[in-house]
This record gives C-alpha cells, structure tokens and sequence, in this order.
C-alpha cells in the first residue's frame, strides 16, 4: 500500500490525532492530503518525531528499520521478544505500533507494517548496527571489490560487490575462520557503534596475506573501509554477532524510580515554606535595587560582584540569588535602564505584582520558571570562548530548557510522595527520551531537580500539591493558599534596640521594617536591630519622629522601650538642624554656635570651608559629599534644593520603563482540539478539489454581501464548527469587490483558511478584507 494512499484512508479521528501529535505538518496548513503526507515525510519533520518516542518504541521503529521491506507482525513481534527482558511483548507491541501510526511513522497492515517514508534513512545506525554490506562498499572501488569477491568466494557469478553481500548474508563460516585476537574486534563492535578507526583502512589485503587481526577481517570484507582511517561493521555482520538478536535488552515499560518515601503533608508544607521564601526573596530583590541599583554590564548581564553583593543582602547562596534574579527579570518584574550605561531597575510590573496576593504572585514566579528558556544554573560556568557567564546574559538561553524542566517534573508527578534520587530520574528520562540523551540534557536536569525545589514546586524531592496542579494546569493558587504562612501585623520591641517578627510580616509592614531597621537575623523569627543611621533613613524618607515612635506603638504587642524612644527622639532633634545646598554646596544653621563648632573641628579642613554670615558657611565640595562628610563627623544634616526645600529622600521611586515578560519558550504538547478538526476540514476539501479536479464554480448572483465586522466574525466561526459552505463578499488588493464560496477550515492570526470554490484552490482570506457573510 502506497504511504499518500494510507494517510488518505486515515479516519477523521486518526488525521486529528495525526495533527494533534506533530503540529509542525498544518503549519501552515497543506493543500491536500498528499501534501500532508510529503511534509510528514521530510527529515526535520521525522526527527522531531521521532524526538518523542520512548525506549521501547523506537527499538519497534529501529527494528522495522534493520529489516528489509514490509514485515507481518508476527516476525516483528519475535524479535522484540527476544530482546524483552521480561513480560510478554504482545500488549507493549501493539500499543507501540498504534502510537507509530498515529504519527503516521509506521504504515500498513499487521500482514505487512512498514515504515514511512524516509524513516529509515533518518535512521542513523539504528539499535546500533551498520549499514548493509551492499552501502558499507560502496567507497571501494569496483576493481579492488573484484579483487576482494575473487579472495572470498571465487567462483561466483556477478560484480564484487553483489558477491560480497551474498557472501556477508550468511558470513557464519568467514566469521569463524578468523583468529581470537580478530573476533575479540568483532565483539566489540558488535553491539554498537558500529564504527571504528584504524590506520591506512583502504589498504589491499588478501586471506593469505592478512598478518594481523585488522587485516583478517578487512581481507574477508568483515570490516569495511569507509575512509582512510574509518571502518564499519556491516550490518550483516553484526546481526549474525549478536546471534540474530536486533537489541541487547529492552524494557516495555519505564524503569521503576528509586528513592525516598516522604509524608505528603509535610513535604507539601516544606514546599509552601519555600514558595513564601522564594517570593519574599524576589520582593526583597526589588526593594533593595530600587533603592541601589546595580549597573549593566558592557556585555550584557550582572556583574560578579554585584551577585556576590546581591547574595550577601539576601542571605542566599549565590546560586541561588542566580535563580531569584533570572526568575525576576524572566517575569517582567526587572529590567535594564535608568541611565546611559544602564541598570538594573525595577519596573512598574513589580508594583502591580507586589499587591496580589502571596500565592498568586508564587504561581507567577513559579509558571515563569517553567517556561523561561533561561538557566540560572550556567551562571559562573565559562563558554566556548572561556568567557565567565554572568546573571542575566543573553548566553544564558538553551531552547531545550523549558523540556527538560516539564518531562523532569512530569516524572516526579508519576511517583506521587517519593523523593526520586538524582540517578533514578536520569535513567528514566533516558528511557522516555532517548534520542535526547547527552550531558547537557543531564545537566539541566540536575539544575531543575534543585530549583525546583528552591521555587517552592518540590518539598523534601517530592512533587507538591501546588507544584502538580500548577503542571497540570489546575488551581495552583487555592492549593497553596492553606498552607502559606499566615502574614503578622506586628514585632515585639525589645530593650537593646532589637524587634523579633514572630512571623512573615505584611508586605507593608516588611517594607517598612526594612526600611527604619537593619535585618540582623532571619529564620523561623526574623531579628531587626534600630540604628542611629537606620532611624535616620527613615527620616531621610520623608518621615518624622512623632510618625516613627506612632507606627512602632500601633504595631508593636509590647510598649516601645526607653531606649529606642530615646533614640528616635534624639536622631529626630538633630536631623535637618544643618541645610546643606549648593555652591557647590553651602551649609545654613539658625544656630552660629553649631557653625563655629563645624568651622572649628579639624575633621572639616578638607571640606575647603568659608563663613559667608553667621547662620551660613559655604564649601567647594559638591552637597552629596558634604551631607557624607558632616554625617561622619557626628552630625545630623538634611540636604536642600535651590529654593530652600529639604529634599526627601525616595528609597522606592525608582523604576524604569516597562518591559515585556521575557519570552518563554514552552514544549509543544500538540493544538487545540478545533484547530485540529479544522485543518482536517481543510484537508478534505482540498484533497477532494485535488483528486476531482474540479473547475471553478461562479458564484451567486446578486448583490455581494455585507454587514458589520461582529457578525461576519461569528458566521464564520458557526461554519467553521457547523462545517457547512458560505458565501462571503470580499475585497481584492485593489480594492475591487469580489464574491466567493468558500468551505471554511480555521480562524487565527487576523486570517481566515478556506477551501474556495470559485477558485477551486485552499486559500487565507484576510478578515479585515471580507465585507459579509451570508449562508448557501
């Protein structure tokens, strides 16, 4: 049966699943079905699909592939039975074969199943095994194969290269004539790969010349030449080496995971413990760039020190403040600007971000992760130029990552409450995806076992139930929800200048913290420690001392201690006593005596200091440097604009433009349902016009329909899911008004897929071109 003829006898049903399981083929939709199945014989559209077979079915593919022609089931079955290492072949067999055909790889009959179209020669190798001996010589020359069949089976009729293959289909008795040093080479060989490198390969050789074991199989053209220095085992050969055997062991379903049993509840709670520190984390990232930004690199990307330093105030590892900044920027929450040479800012994303509630801004973060073809895991390793890689590069894309990520988690979600092991995963992968093995593939998977459960997916190496529903598309938020910790509304003061948050504290209330006290600890209860600077950040904000000493009463569960009272009172008395301005700068005091005491402290001679009046001194210094200058000298000054106004200083105004999310780069898992049926629609049609050859039709008489753009859209998605014809009115590149028939097939992107009639051709109609619809 011919391969276009077989997709054409397909079902509706089975042409969808087709579809459905490679996308790439209706992308764009193919005139007709032969079209269809030329483009699902092409090698990229091969590869990929053969990219998303298991273990076991595509040795049902590479077997089919080592034999010649169409084969009965019955004789495919056998030889995966030999390979099986337990069970019964026949349910994994038939299963394997239906997937097979639904990706329309395997075609025909179970009296005679085959490959498609170029399968075999996408097919490197297959299970291992060379090519057949009749392509393993064709790099001789026709003299020397001559020569060769001559020395190997004289007598024989027919040119060298067919008696050599005639020779090779049974090649027990060369196979068996040739020393242990040389069959020890056919042994290891025999299993794959196939090909092997030895000095001067192309070198004449005979029986009774050959004087080591390179040379006895070379001369009995059990090895053949295919470069000057490459050998290859034909596949005769090894076939009759692995005593007729295509695999060595096959498993028909995926290895069983090993590893650590775990109590569902607490590794769900150990993974919401860490949602909420992976989002606070994210929070206090922002907050502290928005306050002190770090530069853009030249390159690109963060510098090491600014990661170092950013790990330092996070009280992360550095690999982990790797994944909260790439996780950050990923979802739009952070971006480059500010000024000429750049930084890394904050965008006004982060503020809508920041007042959602703490699980849905997990699920934010945590869906970012999964789809961002960025790997924070690479960061500090060297590329090819030996060049570092730094936080946020732009080498820091891999494509496959989003991949690896989903089948990574998809196989923790297989083994519901067990902690897989590093070397379980790995080796079920391999069986799941064995044609994208490599070290980069194991790599990233290690990197997505680990920030998988940093993110907050993962408790104790099992899959949560907030991490399944989120990959599987339910209500990640209402699970988490429950089991978040419960935000606080207040600090315990204490009387050494120290507050206990005996919980995560509100946002606002963090924020605020952060701001009037320095973190000296965290943990189950975070300790912050009132300075004489942090009270003065405050102020410098805009805020004053009856403000401070009001909001450490309303949300502190003990009174405020003398101490600190003392200490706000005193900061908030000396702050903004001295106006510092420009003259470069200048400093302005109601008091003389505080000036003098200034003037007369040898700490100012560098700040070049001249008495302009009694209550105002000016210096060449610029008035940043002279506040820092006066501030290290014990006092308290507050900066002034030119007309006199203290300028306040805003800690979290800074922000640059928006930006977009980066784009994520999430695994095809197939199209929509509709989509779907209606390219099969589409299909049909012009398979039909294609065989019929039909002429085109003139459409009806009259006036050329009209109406408004709403309904024009719905008729046609009525006809799309209906099925049925429509004639639409429709304005050529000229303007011109035209009138079609058409049987419509899909709808997307602006442009509607239809079978025309009056032009007997599929064709994509320009929605804003088609003034109305009306039904035949």
């Amino acid at each position: 049966m011919e391969f276009t003829e077989w997709i054409r006898g397909r079902t509706d049903d089975q042409l969808r699943a087709l579809v459905s399981a490679r996308p790439e083929l209706i992308t764009p939709v193919p005139a007709h079905l032969e079209g269809l199945a030329s483009r699902a014989a092409s090698p990229s559209a091969i590869g990929r699909a053969l990219d998303r077979l298991d273990r076991f079915t595509l040795a049902v593919v590479e077997t089919l592939a080592v034999l010649d022609g169409p084969v009965p089931k019955g004789r495919l079955r056998e030889l995966v039975s030999a390979a099986l290492e337990n069970g019964d072949a026949e349910p994994a067999l038939s299963t394997a074969l239906g997937r097979l055909a639904d990706l329309a790889l395997v075609y025909g009959t179970d009296d005679a199943l085959d490959l498609g179209p170029g399968v075999r020669k996408a097919l490197q190798d297959p299970a291992g095994l060379g090519p057949r001996a009749v392509d393993a010589f064709r790099h001789h020359p026709p003299e020397q194969l001559d020569e060769m069949a001559d020395d190997v089976v004289p007598g024989t009729a027919g040119s060298g290269k067919e008696r050599l293959a005639a020779a090779l289909a049974s090649p027990a008795t060369l196979v068996e004539e040739v020393s242990p040093e040389a069959r020890a080479a056919l042994d290891q060989l025999a299993w794959g790969p196939p090909a092997g490198r030895v000095p001067n390969a192309r070198r004449e050789v005979h029986r009774d010349s050959a004087r080591s074991p390179i040379e006895e199989l070379l001369a009995r053209g059990l090895l053949a030449a295919t470069g000057e220095e490459s050998v290859t085992l034909p596949r005769e050969v090894g076939l009759y080496l692995r005593g007729g055997r295509v695999h060595r062991g096959l498993l028909a379903v995926p290895p069983p995971l090993d590893g650590t049993v775990r109590d569902r509840g607490l590794a769900d709670r150990t993974a919401a413990g860490q949602a909420f520190s992976f989002v606070r984390s994210v929070e206090e990232l922002c907050e502290r760039w928005s306050i002190e930004p770090p530069g853009v690199l030249r390159t690109g990307g963060l510098g090491v020190r600014d990661l170092k330093r950013t790990a330092t105030e996070l009280d992360l590892s550095e690999w982990v403040a790797a994944l909260v900044v790439e996780v950050a920027h990923a979802a739009g929450l952070i971006a480059a600007g500010g000024g000429v040479d750049g930084e890394w800012l904050p965008t006004p994303g982060y503020d809508l971000w920041r007042v959602r509630g703490t699980s849905d801004r997990w699920v934010t973060l945590a869906a970012t992760w999964l789809q961002m073809d960025r790997v924070p895991g690479l960061v500090g390793e060297r590329d090819e130029r030996d060049r570092p890689l730094n936080a946020l590069h732009t080498e820091l894309r891999r494509s496959s990552a989003p991949g690896v990520r989903a089948a990574t988690l998809a196989v923790l979600a297989a083994a519901p409450g067990l902690a897989p092991a590093r070397d379980s995963v790995l080796e079920r992968l391999a069986w799941e995806q064995p044609r994208r093995r490599g070290p980069l593939r194991e790599q990233l998977t290690e990197f997505a076992l680990r920030e998988a459960e940093q993110v907050g997916l993962t408790g104790l190496g099992a899959l949560s139930g907030h991490g399944r529903a989120l990959i599987e598309g339910g209500d990640a938020a209402g699970v988490l929800a429950p089991l978040l910790p419960e935000p606080v509304d207040h600090v315990l003061l204490q009387a050494d200048l120290t507050a206990v948050a005996p919980g995560p504290l509100t946002s606002e209330l963090n924020r605020w913290m952060t701001l009037t006290a320095d973190v000296e600890s965290k943990g189950g209860a975070t300790v912050y420690r009132f300075s004489e600077g942090s009270v003065r950040r405050a102020l410098d904000a805009g805020h004053g001392g009856e403000e401070l000493l009001a909001m450490l009463s309303r949300h502190s569960a003990t009174p405020v201690p003398q101490a600190l009272s003392y200490l706000v009172s005193d900061v908030a008395r000396r702050h903004g006593r001295i106006r510092v301005g420009t003259a470069s700068a200048y400093i302005r005091c109601d008091d003389p005596a505080l000036l003098d005491q200034i003037t007369a402290d040898r700490r100012s001679a560098a700040l070049r200091l001249r008495r302009l009046a009694p209550t105002v001194i000016a210096s060449r210094s610029s008035r940043a440097a002279l506040v820092d200058s006066l501030r290290a000298m014990g006092y308290s000054p507050v900066a002034e604009s030119l007309d006199g106004d203290v300028i306040i200083s805003q800690l979290d105004s800074r922000r640059t433009e928006a930006a977009a999310p980066v784009r994520a780069v999430a695994a095809v898992n197939g199209i929509d349902p509709e989509v779907a049926a209606a390219a099969v629609r589409a299909l049909r049609a012009g398979d039909a016009a294609h065989l019929a050859r039909r002429e085109p039709v003139d459409a009806p008489n009259g006036k050329v329909p009209r109406g408004p753009a709403t309904a024009t859209i719905s008729a046609l998605q009525e006809a799309i899911k209906q099925g049925v014809r429509v004639w639409i009115g429709y304005l050529d590149s000229q303007g011109n008004a035209t009138s079609r028939i058409l049987e419509p097939a899909r709808m997307e992107g602006g442009y509607l897929t239809a079978y025309d009639e009056t032009r007997a051709a599929v064709h994509r109609f320009a929605l804003h071109r088609i003034t109305g619809v009306a039904g035949l």
